[in-house]
């Protein structure tokens, strides 16, 4: 499962300017690894997003270097640290009816 986002404004990764993102939804072995959800739910169960921790899913989840994600527009960082957190939100396959 992945989700592509369209840049508002390039960003340099790699050598290269890039104006979309692919993130492919993170492996548990990542998400231990970061040792945090990006997103936060407070005592009335709204949610809000934990910017320092999406910024660390995007950077792995992209396949990008963390200076290349201190680059984003914060419009694209928005889209993109909601992008991370919907993969949190549903599971990756529908269970089968059999």
């Amino acid at each position: 499962m992945s989700n592509s986002v369209k840049l508002q404004v390039a960003i340099e990764a790699h050598g290269e300017s890039v104006i979309e993102l692919t993130l492919r939804r993170p492996t548990v072995q990542e998400v231990r690894a970061i040792k945090a959800l990006p997103y936060k739910i407070d005592k009335n169960e709204d949610v809000s997003l934990d910017m320092d921790v999406a910024a660390k899913y995007i950077a792995v989840c992209a396949a990008i270097p963390p200076s290349s994600v201190n680059q984003l527009d914060l419009s694209d960082l928005n889209a993109l640290s909601w992008a991370v957190a919907s993969f949190f939100m549903s599971p990756a396959s529908e269970p089968s009816s059999s």
